[in-house]
């Protein structure tokens, strides 16, 4: 235990000397899991240079500024190693504070590169045949005392070696040879089949073969998938049944996708809509229905349905139910609108905030009515042809535009108001997800690993487990499947939503750690227990009788068999964002329905002698039934396994009641079900719910919560907990995991809920935005219902808690809540925010007075202000102008320069940007930008701040370069102490050169080219502008071009340095005068505010003055 704040040595206390100084604080971990662990290796490789690789002492005090010597928490700290802090050791209900760290290094040693010694030779390749793996080499650093630059292990992909085979003659003609050379492979199509005995029963266990290989087996329905084989009509497939004469079949040709779903569409009166339903197969569905907004259409049996002569009784949803011998499906529901006029010419309001100086007297206050078209699709022009998809897609989009000149203090300010809408072309949108592939239990990333989606791989994870996708057109369902080449973790499938509009969404998707194998023997009978919650009983077994083991051929295997089987835990609430796919299936009528989960495992079986995957049959699964607290799931439970090209799961078999001993007296009772594990390896215990219904969120980007302030592409997720017996209000697992993305009306969350008792279920809620997690409505000292959005007395049925509600130390980001069904006798609970299952459309049109859950980002010093405006959640609201900030849609480049106050005050610097050298827009206003600069924590006078800037290229007509002209402007009394050399250097070799006569600011062409940390400039492109900004913060904020840093580092990257004087006595700041400003109820719109704002811009409510605050945690309130 230590409660010193410094260590060195034996001495517990040390001061800087001539030949030592301090670094600056370092936070790279919080204390959520384990602990807080502030590891030297780890500061070292995220800061570089900035740490001696042998510190002397080493600081340590939370992020309130109280030493760790004072908190009287049990603490570790070795200057060699780092700091740590255990959750365990604090005591019970108490866990770790959140420290920073600092080191005591010999002067001038930091910045001086090491010496490497020699890499070692590449590791042996560790792949198998045909395999994939990953080698290492290996080097030292020399120097003792002075850091080395770089990586001390490289890593590079490796293929194992040529599996032995003779020279294939097979030629395909669609798809490819398999390894094998009997068979051609298309990897995006799949077999379905059925298989039928004597009578037309349904035959479980029919094996099905090629080329007198086992490909599959049939399930107990008698169905049958097979991935891979292609529909050439030359691929003949074997079925062999006990019993039966075997029969061959040759899959039929088929040069068509399947495409089930019916595409939504928007005529005038008068005119002919097609929907269409088309599935593929054999074999093929012999019986199509249409529906209606839920009712059948008679006489409408075809495959497409063809509406004549539009009326607006025939609006509403259309979907087709497909049925044939092999089952059925329902498509998603397509929307029919049928309208009399294309697009209101007439603008919507929409109120712009402006500058600090340029209050309107007409309106009484910073707000303009810029107007803005609704962002909706319009019919075009279309011809009578009857078709499937149209070609074009038209949208509601600007037609006009006048230019106006506001008058502002001492100037005018110029702004384009919409003053007509048309119909007109869809701009072309791109829809991305990205995030991080890591460990569920400690953040490690998934190094170099491979996504595939539809069986194919499209993309692989970075270094940090990094990875991008972009969404193919007409996707309905992204299915993303993550594969660990280090077979460190288990496959991972995920459903992942996404923006259909376009844009980037951010996921974080969490691996659960693969299990240890252990060594069994096929000969004897083996029993696998399941369960990782320490101090109770094992919630699953799995037994397996001898001789159960067979070869991918079909061949007994008799040896020793390496077995790991990792299980899901429900018991454990902290792997439930690692949850497989999105927990639902097809039932018989074809509907998606939910499942609730009592845990899923996932096996892999391999041969002691050559490490063969290995198939087994017979497999016994006991499910303890003590653990199944709901006690009308006991019969309802079933086993299920999971296809990772739809993401979807499929029933395996039911579960049946039994009671067995343990040991002389111990008798317990287990639900008993049979498997069989072949090509799929993921299952799930679960049991179909249909008490569902939908809980009403929304996202703003202040706490004032207008409508006007609502943020799209939020991910918010809803935890479904189940209580214990008796519907207690303590939860004790988790039973399923949903998430959803915001939109411009909020989201609508999938729950499960009951009538009947109010917390029969409970919900755990969070949302994130970019990495950043955002803020939940407080619910102590007390229930406050105008800011959590629900009116009393159905607030307090809800039981709404914020999660800090009992502890002031954990997060304020997420919110729990009963699920309570409304009640159709109570009329306040009429209204939302809990909508019954069929009211889906009523909860997605809530209008914003309806009741909904909150939550907020906390809210930066900065503010952005486009001459044309533009809503950086919605792609669509782009207009074709040569003042727009974003030139080109879809491809948005965020640009940043880095500038250096010497003041004892942060202030505000403003950029303005106005066109520099196209004939267009010279001397016209793009844009301004304001942003209050962050106080270095070590130096009580400096100030930084990351200005973003219009990037200077080509304008939307892509034919001329603009280089902007900038103007970079602090506040008060400042003047220019210092360039960057080499952005000067580049700006005078790069004319023409812009006029910087006045020290009070600066000025620049801007540059044509990205440049990098060394010139203070930080650009990024992307295809989402939020995404674009967020990496070029966190660059500017770290001083590096290819790092991120959540604290500004004063001194690191620097563009420009102004020293600054006093503010005049009694003067506002900026955004004291827009704060003070009576706004009007319409709300204001905060333009572009980064994802950023509430992790690295202060927090609104910490003081001017003070040094004690951190940009990591800025979640104190602003003082009245």
């Amino acid at each position: 235990m230590t409660h010193s704040c410094v260590l060195r040595g034996r001495s517990t206390t040390h001061s800087a000397t001539n030949n030592y100084e301090w670094t600056s604080w370092f936070n790279v971990d919080h204390p959520g899991g384990r602990g807080d662990y502030e590891q030297l290796e780890a500061i070292r490789f995220y800061y570089k240079t900035r740490v001696c690789s042998v510190p002397r002492a080493l600081e340590a005090r939370t992020t309130d500024w109280i030493p760790a010597r004072e908190t009287g928490e049990k603490i570790h700290a070795d200057p060699t190693v780092g700091f740590w802090c255990l959750n365990e050791e604090q005591g019970p209900e108490r866990n770790c504070s959140n420290y920073a760290v600092r080191f005591l290094c010999p002067k001038d040693s930091v910045d001086v590169e090491g010496t490497w010694g020699p890499w070692s030779d590449w590791s042996e390749c560790p792949a198998l045949c045909g395999q994939v793996g990953m080698q290492l080499r290996y080097r030292k650093c020399q120097s003792s005392s002075v850091p080395c630059i770089g990586s001390k292990v490289e890593g590079k992909e490796c293929k194992g070696p040529e599996c032995p085979r003779k020279e294939c003659r097979l030629k395909c003609v669609m798809g490819r040879v398999n390894a094998d050379c009997d068979a051609c492979m298309c990897e995006d199509h799949m077999v379905l089949g059925s298989v039928r005995g004597a009578g037309g029963l349904a035959a479980e266990g029919a094996v099905i073969l090629r080329s007198g290989k086992l490909l599959t087996v049939s399930d107990h329905n008698g169905h049958f998938r097979v991935p891979g084989l292609c529909p050439d009509s030359n691929t003949t497939v074997t079925v062999r049944l006990q019993g039966h004469i075997p029969q061959s079949v040759v899959v039929p040709e088929s040069s068509t996708r399947t495409s089930v779903n019916p595409e939504s569409k928007i005529r005038r009166e008068g005119q002919t809509a097609a929907f269409c339903c088309k599935v593929t197969g054999t074999p093929p569905p012999d019986t199509y229905q249409w529906f209606h907004n839920d009712s059948l259409l008679e006489k409408q049996s075809e495959n497409t349905l063809v509406l004549k002569n539009l009326q607006p009784e025939q609006a509403g949803e259309y979907y087709c139910r497909a049925s044939g011998a092999s089952g059925a499906i329902k498509t998603k529901a397509a929307t029919l609108r049928v309208i009399d006029q294309s697009c209101n010419p007439t603008p919507e309001p929409n109120l712009i905030r402006l500058p600090f100086d340029c209050f309107q007297n007409s309106t009484n206050s910073f707000y303009y009515d810029v107007g803005r078209c609704p962002p909706r699709t319009c019919v075009g022009r279309l011809d009578s042809g009857i078709r499937c998809k149209d070609k074009v897609s038209y949208c509601c989009g600007v037609s006009k535009m006048e230019e106006k000149q506001l008058q502002c203090q001492g100037y005018e300010l110029p702004t384009k108001v919409v003053t007509e809408c048309g119909c007109q072309k869809c701009v072309e949108t791109k829809a991305v997800v990205y995030g991080r592939a890591v460990a569920a239990d400690n953040g490690e990333p998934m190094r170099f690993g491979h996504i595939f989606m539809n069986g194919v791989r499209i993309s692989r994870t970075g270094y940090k487990g990094t990875f991008s996708v972009q969404v193919p057109p007409d996707t309905e369902r992204l299915v993303l499947t993550f594969v660990d080449n280090m077979q460190k973790f288990i496959n991972t499938t995920k459903v992942l939503p996404f923006n259909s509009k376009g844009g980037a969404i951010y996921h974080e998707i969490k691996l659960i750690r693969k299990k240890a194998p252990v060594t069994i023997s096929s000969t004897e009978t083996n029993t696998l227990e399941l369960g990782e919650v320490e101090g109770q009983e094992a919630m699953v077994q799995l037994q397996i009788p001898p001789h159960s083991f067979y070869t991918e051929s079909g061949e007994v295997y008799t040896g020793d068999v390496n077995a790991s089987v990792t299980f899901l835990d429900p018991r454990d609430v902290s792997t439930a964002a690692a949850v497989q796919s999105d927990l639902n299936f097809v039932g018989e009528e074809g509907d998606t329905l939910p499942l609730r989960t009592y845990g899923m495992f996932s096996v892999d079986f391999r041969s002691g002698d050559n490490n063969e995957p290995l198939n087994a049959g017979e497999v016994k699964v006991f499910l303890d039934s003590s653990q199944v607290t709901m006690s009308e799931h006991l019969d309802n439970m079933m086993l299920w396994s999971l296809n990772p090209e739809t993401g979807l799961w499929e029933e395996e078999g039911s579960l049946q009641m039994e009671k067995t001993k343990r040991g002389k007296r111990e008798e317990r009772t287990f639900l008993i079900g049979n498997m069989e594990i072949r090509e799929r390896r993921l299952f799930n215990l679960d049991v179909p719910e249909n008490r569902r219904c939908y809980v009403k969120v929304r996202a703003f980007r202040s706490e004032r919560f207008m409508p006007s302030e609502q943020v799209e592409g939020v991910v918010v997720s809803l935890i479904n907990m189940e209580p214990t017996a008796g519907f207690s209000t303590n939860p004790r697992a988790w039973g399923r995991f949903d998430s959803v993305i915001t939109g411009p009306n909020g989201a609508c969350l999938p729950a499960f809920c009951d009538e009947q008792k109010a917390d029969a279920y409970t919900g755990f809620v969070l949302a994130n935005l970019g990495g950043e997690e955002l803020e939940a409505v407080p619910s102590s000292p007390k229930l406050n219902p105008n800011l959590i959005g629900v009116p009393q007395p159905f607030l307090g049925k809800l039981n709404y808690r914020r999660t800090d509600h009992d502890d002031k130390r954990l997060k304020k980001t997420a919110f729990s809540i009963n699920v309570a069904k409304p009640s159709p006798n109570a009329a306040e609970e009429g209204n939302g925010p809990i909508y019954a299952f069929e009211g889906l459309k009523e909860c997605e049109e809530a209008p914003f007075s309806a009741a909904h859950f909150r939550f907020s980002r906390v809210e930066g010093d900065r503010y952005d202000y486009n001459t044309v405006p533009f809503n950086e959640d919605d792609p669509m609201s782009w207009t074709e102008d040569y003042l727009s900030w974003w030139p080109k849609p879809m491809e948005y480049r965020a640009c940043y320069i880095k500038v250096k106050l010497n003041s004892p005050h942060e202030l505000n610097v403003r950029s303005r940007n106005m066109g520099g050298t196209h004939p267009k827009t010279v001397g016209q206003l793009y844009g301004l930008r304001d942003t209050r600069s962050i106080r270095d924590m070590d130096h009580a006078t400096v100030s930084a701040v990351c200005v973003e800037f219009k990037c200077s290229g080509m304008l939307y007509d892509q034919e001329r370069v603009d280089r902007t002209l900038v103007k970079i402007i602090p506040q008060g009394s400042c003047k220019r102490e210092q360039v960057n050399t080499m952005l000067q250097e580049y700006l005078v070799n790069h004319l023409p050169l812009a006029v910087n006569n006045d020290t009070n600011e600066f000025t620049m062409l801007a540059p044509l080219d990205p440049l990098g940390h060394n010139y203070g400039i930080y650009t990024v492109t992307d295809q989402d502008p939020r995404t674009a900004k967020e990496i070029a913060l966190g660059r500017c904020f770290d001083g590096t071009s290819d790092g991120t840093s959540r604290v500004m580092k004063s001194n690191e990257g620097v563009a420009l340095t102004f020293t600054c004087g006093d503010k005049e006595v009694g003067r506002q700041s900026v955004f004291q005068t827009v704060q003070n400003a009576q706004a009007q109820a319409g709300g204001s719109v905060v333009r572009g505010e980064s994802r950023g704002g509430r992790r690295r811009q202060r927090g609104s409510s910490a003081p001017r003055n003070s040094r004690r605050r951190s940009t990591r945690d800025p979640t104190a309130r602003r003082k009245s």
